[in-house]
């Protein structure tokens, strides 16, 4: 990422020359001007900082706001160029006259409609929580689980919750689902188990009449923080698990259980935090499922969709249904009339939403909370609910 940030910056650098144009063309106002150019460098030099320094470790808040600045004075800009663009090619073709002043108002007021959007995001849409509703149908089902329904709720970060009534909002919201079984797919935490502490209350208010079961994810080993020894690390691990306990829900450590309805039988198995890349791999599909048989009905409860592709979907036992969550959509992006898009499916192929191979299926679950960024643009706070059919 490091080696990417110059070219991102040059690209910023440029946007804002054009842009300055338009700027100039409808004021000579000083301040206005020395203004706009003092923002962009305290911006860009807080992203050096950021990224070339330790602020990262040292000041977490700075780098939200930082963030957000850069999300509020770049995006825009890139929605306005094309009218620009466009303006100069006509221009070239008549000898460069000056721009006109209706084009730059133009560019202004469609520069102000993702402005508006980021904002709203940027101050609302952490707790703008979405309802995201799948039904889901399976040959191998138990017909007593037809119609049972599932929801799912993945990283809380409670360490980034500043408003009660905004995580209470979403907590309501969840218990008036009314599901049958309630499953949470990690990242309790940012990096401490006493970030807990303050919502404790709010969390043991979720209720489901089969249970409420969870899995860890990878910021909830503290692998993201300095401790000043490993004995502290251990412990806080220890406290973290307790702390599931606490608020009612009954952790999965690489183990899976069942879930009994009148007589028949599904598995729930829960695997520890795996993923691809640079991230841990603490998670033992073999060794879950290992008391499951290949004929029983399964859902995997895994944190990062990787995962599904390079392990679920090649186990030697089939597990219908796998629940994620993980990239947060990014936190930015666009949902709107079926199309989807976040800079996260770069990184990520399954990263929001419901994914199919040969009758398998994977939800990614896009966060309950929020993490580094201070809001939500676009892709909003998920609480998903699974139908289960059977077929």
């Amino acid at each position: 990422m490091k080696k990417r940030i110059p070219y991102i910056l040059l690209i910023w650098l440029l946007a804002d020359i054009y842009f300055f144009n338009a700027i100039r063309t409808l004021t000579t106002e000083p301040l206005i001007l020395f203004g706009y150019w003092l923002l962009d460098v305290l911006l860009a030099g807080g992203v050096m900082l950021a990224f070339f320094g330790d602020l990262r470790k040292r000041s977490p808040k700075l780098i939200s706001w930082l963030m957000a600045g850069m999300l509020l004075v770049f995006v825009p800009k890139l929605f306005a160029l094309p009218v620009l663009l466009l303006e100069d090619v006509v221009r070239l073709f008549r000898g460069f006259p000056p721009r006109s002043v209706w084009v730059s108002e133009l560019a202004m007021g469609i520069a102000a409609i993702p402005f508006l959007g980021l904002l709203f995001g940027l101050t609302r849409g952490r707790h703008h929580y979405v309802v995201h509703k799948e039904t889901l149908y399976f040959k191998d089902l138990p017909a007593k689980f037809d119609g049972f329904t599932l929801t799912q709720l993945s990283d809380i970060h409670a360490g980034s919750f500043t408003s009660e009534k905004g995580v209470n909002k979403g907590i309501d919201l969840v218990n008036r689902q009314n599901s049958d079984l309630l499953l949470f797919t990690g990242d309790l935490v940012n990096n401490k188990a006493s970030e807990m502490d303050p919502w404790k209350e709010s969390f043991a208010r979720l209720r489901a009449p089969f249970g409420k079961y969870s899995v860890l994810g990878n910021h909830d080993y503290g692998d993201y923080t300095t401790w000043d020894n490993t004995a502290d690390k251990e412990a806080n691990l220890r406290q973290l698990k307790n702390m599931h306990k606490e608020i009612g829900f009954r952790l999965l450590l690489n183990e899976a259980i069942k879930i009994e309805k009148d007589g028949e039988k599904i598995s729930l198995i829960g695997v520890e935090n795996w993923g691809k890349g640079g991230f841990h791999k603490y998670g033992d599909l073999l060794k879950a499922a290992g008391n499951v048989t290949d004929s029983e009905f399964k859902i995997l409860m895994s944190h990062d969709p990787s995962h599904w592709e390079a392990k679920t979907l090649l186990h030697e036992k089939r597990i219908d249904l796998t629940l994620s969550g993980h990239t947060h959509g990014m936190q930015f992006g666009i949902e709107l009339f079926g199309f989807k898009w976040s800079p996260i499916k770069y990184v990520y192929k399954q990263w929001a939403g419901l994914y199919e191979k040969k009758g398998k299926y994977l939800y990614v679950n896009r966060g309950f909370g929020f993490l580094g960024l201070k809001g939500r643009v676009g892709i909003w706070p998920e609480i998903t609910v699974i139908t289960l059919r059977k077929r």
